[in-house]
């Protein structure tokens, strides 16, 4: 995937429009943000640019119609950007308008200004791509490129986590600017793609949590083009293939698959046991409370009447060697419900084997990299992706509208 980079412009004294992820979560009562690591992994190309001499603009999104509580003002970002590179990052309650443009106008070599929050512009917020269908070109001629574009010499995309999205600030500035990825960018494209195209020997997926449909969309391609030496099921995924190998799991965890029309994805496993039975492992004991109290059951004296939480400590141990022996560990998804002391035995054990593993471990996804700080010290971990969706459909050989961006903005510079 040929990219152009930082390393290929020369932004001294130019101004430069970096669009980043920084869409964090944020704290329903103190409505502060939550969790700063996307705001930490946008920290070097932001770095990068002002030590260069650029005169950085920085657009980012935050929050969606979808989850409205998020969708609030960049200020406190700005001030955390500001404390964590060491010097000032303004910020101006515009993103397009006369009193950015004024703003960009008076900016210094080496000042970072951040916009903001673009989500509060028609065009960029979830509904309007769902609904508005424009291509990259037509977007050229919405009200954020329009105004925007004329003011800049380069533009860099260094936000993977939203390269599954087709907005303008996405897709639409490569029409009109010189275009490089960022530091993360490529980052993160360098590290999946390692994953998905030549990974270490063997290669071990372990895919759990609750949204089964990223890990199906996964396994679909890693168990047919050979990526995956092994899947290790955890999860509703875990159960589903259960299900399908004819297990009764009791009421309440059967329930809790059709009342969500989980049950949709059973054909699917049926087929994958069939043909890929001997790279994918599923659970060989499950765990259930009652009250605070673990108990943990065998597969074979299934069903019980009580919803099953994790996994058993044999499956965990057995998992655990698994991990040991691999090259490469790509983690999508907690073991099961690891909130409660009760169900998060499974999770905290993979994770640490994870973190203990010799081999290259590669993780994503919200809950995913949640789980994984509340039991090892996440910088034992390889490489931690900032996508969720964006993850899921790069290895499941999706393509990404960002990707696709940037790819023939710099087959056009080339020309």
């Amino acid at each position: 995937m040929h990219i152009t980079t930082l390393d290929d412009i020369d932004v001294a004294n130019k101004t430069v429009l970096l669009r980043v992820d920084i869409n964090s979560p944020i704290d329903r009562q103190t409505g502060r943000i939550a969790d700063d690591n996307r705001l930490n992994k946008s920290l070097p190309t932001i770095s990068d640019l002002a030590e260069a001499g650029a005169k950085v603009v920085i657009i980012a999104h935050q929050g969606d119609t979808l989850d409205y509580h998020n969708l609030v003002s960049l200020r406190e970002h700005a001030d955390q950007l500001a404390a964590k590179l060491g010097r000032p990052v303004g910020f101006i309650d515009d993103v397009a308008g006369p009193a950015a443009r004024t703003a960009i106008a008076g900016l210094a070599a080496g000042q970072i200004l951040l916009l903001e929050n673009i989500r509060i512009l028609t065009e960029e917020v979830s509904s309007f791509e769902n609904v508005v269908k424009l291509s990259a070109a037509e977007m050229a001629n919405t009200y954020l490129v329009r105004n925007l574009a004329p003011l800049m010499d380069f533009y860099v995309n260094d936000a993977f986590a939203a390269a599954h999205r087709n907005a303008p600030s996405l897709v639409a500035f490569q029409e009109v600017l010189p275009t490089a990825g960022g530091r993360l960018l490529v980052d993160e494209v360098t590290a999946l793609s390692g994953v998905a195209e030549d990974p270490g020997r063997p290669c071990v997926f372990l895919l759990g949590g609750l949204k089964i449909s990223d890990a199906f969309s996964m396994m679909a391609k890693v168990l047919s083009d050979g990526t995956a030496d092994e899947v290790l099921t955890t999860g509703i995924t875990a159960n589903i293939m259960l299900m399908a190998q004819g297990v009764d799991l009791g009421a309440p965890s059967t329930s809790f698959i059709t009342d969500r029309g989980l049950e949709s994805f059973l054909p699917t496993a049926v087929e994958w046991l069939a043909d890929y039975g001997d790279r994918i492992r599923v659970p060989v004991d499950l765990a259930f409370a009652v009250g605070d109290v673990r108990h943990e059951v065998a597969v074979a004296d299934l069903p019980v009447a009580e919803l099953l939480i994790d996994v058993g400590s044999e499956t965990a141990a057995a998992y655990e060697e698994v991990i040991r022996d691999a090259a490469t560990v790509f983690v999508n998804g907690p073991a099961g419900m690891y909130e409660s002391p009760a169900g998060e035995v499974g999770t905290r054990a993979l994770w640490e084997a994870v973190a203990a593993s010799a081999g290259h471990s590669v993780i994503g996804g919200g809950d995913t990299v949640a789980s994984a700080r509340r039991f090892v010290d996440i910088s034992q971990i390889g490489f931690v992706s900032t996508g969720g969706g964006a993850l899921v459909r790069f290895l499941s050989g999706q393509k990404l509208p960002l990707l696709e961006a940037m790819q023939s903005a710099a087959r056009r510079e080339l020309q």
